[in-house]
């Protein structure tokens, strides 16, 4: 405990002398929020979002990069190093396969963001189109998740989860698409999610905290250092980030830290706990996909506006109320979560 420790305060110190320039650089790139023109699925105006968030415009989104760069590069130093110095290390699957896996979707899915978040900075005025169309979006990510899904199965031969009360459960090459669905479901309500100042990556913290204590008792070496550097550099960024925000995640950020925590999950194993401790980016999604499936089929919205935070501030609670009390919830389902882990 006392290295992971240190691993998260020195990323800490790595981030916090590096997020002003990059903040600033930013700036320099022009890659910032612009004014955004948001259609729903019946091509009608949708003025809610826009409303809300046009003050955000101009506000520079990208410090997703910063945090991959510098958790990556720290920890391809840090690995090498700990087993030179004969440190004991760890895991409960092949070392290699395991990161090969864990960086893989941090970086498929974080590529994936950073193309939407140039479409939407520097190809609207081109396409028309404020990103990358979900269609496509959501085709490439399939194919992501499924990569994903057959490395996990194939390489690390993972083909359970474990229950409360019923312990594991094999489900054979039916493990590819349900591990394949996990990461695609937390990579889009973690992008969901990043909608307020400070909203995700607060929970993900609490989230990643959690995970931590998990990783530690399941003596798994390469995720408790990799978690240790990832939560140092949040709390860099998050200082910077909570309301009024003054640098974003953006896509490249969020769709690689949803897709991230889920592949840990399903590494840890316990699926159950995984779930419960992230309600929150659930909540976010469900509500998503319910108003997206009422316009479909019924033709109406099932909600005035969704997901679940837009509708907080519809009925016209505060951006800091909102956020802040989801950070509490996020540590109580945290703390359920932790407890059924350890049933």
């Amino acid at each position: 405990m006392v290295l992971y420790l240190g691993l998260l305060l020195y990323s800490f110190i790595v981030n916090s002398v590096l997020v002003v320039p990059f903040i600033d650089l930013l700036y320099k790139l022009k890659f910032y929020r612009r004014k955004q023109v948001t259609k729903d699925f019946l091509d009608k105006r949708t003025k809610i979002f826009d409303k809300f968030h046009k003050g955000k415009a101009g506000t520079p989104v990208g410090g997703g990069i910063l945090i991959l760069v510098t958790i990556s590069l720290t920890y391809f130093f840090i690995l090498p190093a700990l087993k030179l110095t004969g440190a004991y290390i760890k895991a409960g699957y092949p070392i290699a396969d395991e990161l090969n896996v864990i960086f893989f979707t941090l970086f498929s899915f974080g590529l994936l963001g950073l193309y939407d978040d140039l479409m939407k900075f520097f190809g609207f005025e081109k396409t028309g189109f404020f990103g990358l169309r979900m269609r496509y979006k959501f085709l490439l990510q399939c194919g992501l998740g499924l990569i994903v899904g057959l490395l996990l199965y194939l390489n690390l031969k993972i083909d359970f989860v474990y229950v409360p009360f019923l312990g594991l459960i094999r489900m054979g090459w039916l493990y590819v698409p349900f591990a394949a669905f996990i990461v695609i479901s937390f990579a889009n309500a973690f992008n969901i999610t990043d909608g307020l100042d400070g909203l995700s990556c607060g929970l993900l913290m609490i989230f990643l905290f959690a995970l931590w204590f998990i990783s530690f008792n399941s003596l798994d070496t390469p995720l408790s250092v990799l978690i240790s550097l990832w939560i140092g550099g949040l709390l860099a960024f998050l200082y910077f980030n909570v309301y009024p925000a003054r640098i974003w995640l953006g896509d490249v950020g969020a769709l690689a830290f949803g897709a991230t925590i889920a592949v840990i999950g399903l590494l840890l194993g316990k699926i159950i706990a995984f779930l419960v401790i992230g309600f929150p980016f659930l909540i976010e999604i469900v509500t998503s996909f319910l108003q997206i499936l009422s316009k479909k089929l019924r033709g109406k919205k099932l909600f005035p506006v969704a997901p679940f935070h837009l509708w907080l501030q519809y009925i016209g609670w505060e951006e800091p109320k909102i956020v802040a009390r989801a950070w509490l919830a996020g540590i109580c389902f945290a703390v359920l979560g932790l407890w059924l882990s350890l049933l």
